[in-house]
This record gives structure tokens, C-alpha cells and sequence, in this order.
């Protein structure tokens, strides 16, 4: 059995390095070192006070020490790393532009007032955890020891247990609809059309910092990728 540090050295680097912020943020704040209106998305604050930090910072706050907190976490650590070892595999680039995607779409979407919100953490989780379902989606999940599903329907059943135990459905609900953009974007779009709009422009910003492997050639599926209908995950990968 691996030992904690060299469990957290497998991991991979986008995955690793996102969960890692997010520990630590909500460690931080728990300590009373930092202060979480200090670290929410307040566009007044980011405009008028110049105060840009926030529109980082506010992905990285799950919340204080909860199980909530804790679920989310391993959310990142498990369908997150998975996402990246498997269908995202020598792709560092691709994982790490949807996860550039997600954060630009996740802030576009908080601009509107009806759909504002200051912690951007949760949608984000929200939304890897939509594309692995996506990716995945003839898994099976046991909830708690109490219901068997599929995968597919794994970021729903996320959503009612955030009602059921009182949380709100909006960040959420965001995250899934970032996420089905992506998916639609990057894999239903081109197999229909061939045509890519969303095409990864960061491959030389993460070769040179050694990021990571990137590999263009397609991928092979995982083995859990079978099925049909709404139930089939990517055939392929086309070409960056």
C-alpha cells in the first residue's frame, strides 16, 4: 500500500494542484488567516477597487470544514484525477483549457444579476463532476450505501441532496450547464459536424512549463464507455 505522499505525488498536476489550492484556502480560512469576503467575487470591488485577486481566489473556497467541504474534495480527488488519468490521459493541456473554459464561463454567468454568485468553488467541482459523468457514463455509483445509479445521473443526484440538506441549487446547477456546454463544445459538436470550436491554444504555455504530457494522437476510451443513446461516452478524441 502506497504511503499519503506518494499517493499525493501520483496524482495529476491539474487535479492535484486545484484540490491542493482548495485545501489550503479552507484551511486558511478556518485558522482565521484569511477572511472569506476577502477572497468572494464581488465585480464593484474588482472594477472600482481594482481588487483582480477575487476573480481567482473565488474558486478556490469550498467552504469551512464541513461535510460538505469534504465531499467536494473528494469530488476533485476522485473523478477529477480520474478524468485526467483517463479520458484527458497525456492531454494536460485539453484538461487544463476546460478547466480555463469553466472558470471563464462560471464568471461571465455570475456577472448577470440573477445568477450572482461570490464563491465560484462549488460550480467548478460541479462541472468536472458533469464531463466525468459524461465520460463515464455506464459507471456505477453507490450513494452512501443506499442507492445504485449510473454514473450519468450522478451530478442530478449531487443536485438533490445540495436541496435536500438545504444548500443552494444554483451553483450547482451552473456548474452542469458549464459543463454540458463543454461537452457539447468539445465532443458532440465535432463528431456531428467535425468542426471544433473549441480548440485547445495553450499547448506551448504547458509544454514549456513541462505541465504535464500532451499528446495529440486520439485516445482510447475507457473501458466503462459503452453503450448507446444518451449512455455512450466519446468514441474518440478528434485532433487539437
Amino acid at each position: 500500500m502506497s504511503s499519503p505522499a506518494e499517493y499525493y505525488n501520483s496524482l495529476p498536476p491539474i487535479s492535484k494542484a486545484y484540490g491542493t489550492l482548495c485545501f489550503f484556502t479552507t484551511v486558511l480560512c478556518q485558522l482565521q488567516i484569511l477572511n472569506p469576503p476577502f477572497l468572494a467575487l464581488y465585480y464593484p470591488f474588482v472594477f472600482k477597487k481594482f481588487e483582480i485577486w477575487r476573480l481567482f481566489t473565488s474558486f478556490f473556497f469550498l467552504g469551512k470544514f464541513s461535510i460538505n467541504f469534504g465531499i467536494r474534495l473528494l469530488m476533485i480527488a476522485r473523478y477529477g484525477v480520474q478524468l485526467e488519468k483517463g479520458a484527458f490521459e497525456k492531454r494536460t493541456a485539453d484538461f487544463l483549457w476546460m478547466m480555463i473554459f469553466g472558470a471563464i464561463s462560471l464568471l461571465a454567468l455570475s456577472a448577470i444579476p440573477f445568477l450572482e454568485i461570490y464563491f465560484l468553488g462549488v460550480p467548478m467541482v460541479s462541472m468536472l463532476l458533469y464531463v466525468w459523468s459524461r465520460e463515464y457514463p455506464n459507471s456505477q455509483i453507490n450513494m452512501y450505501g443506499l442507492v445504485q445509479l449510473r454514473s450519468f445521473y450522478l451530478p442530478w443526484a449531487m443536485l438533490a441532496l445540495d436541496v435536500i440538506f438545504g444548500s443552494e441549487i444554483l451553483p450547482g446547477l451552473l456548474g452542469i450547464l458549464v459543463g454540458h456546454t463543454y461537452y457539447f463544445l468539445s465532443v458532440l459538436h465535432p463528431l456531428a459536424t467535425g468542426r471544433n470550436y473549441l480548440k485547445t491554444p495553450i499547448h506551448q504555455i504547458v509544454a514549456r512549463f513541462r505541465l504535464g504530457v500532451q499528446a495529440n494522437a486520439p485516445v482510447r476510451p475507457a473501458a466503462a464507455n459503452t453503450g448507446s443513446g444518451a449512455f455512450r461516452g466519446r468514441s474518440y478524441r478528434l485532433s487539437q
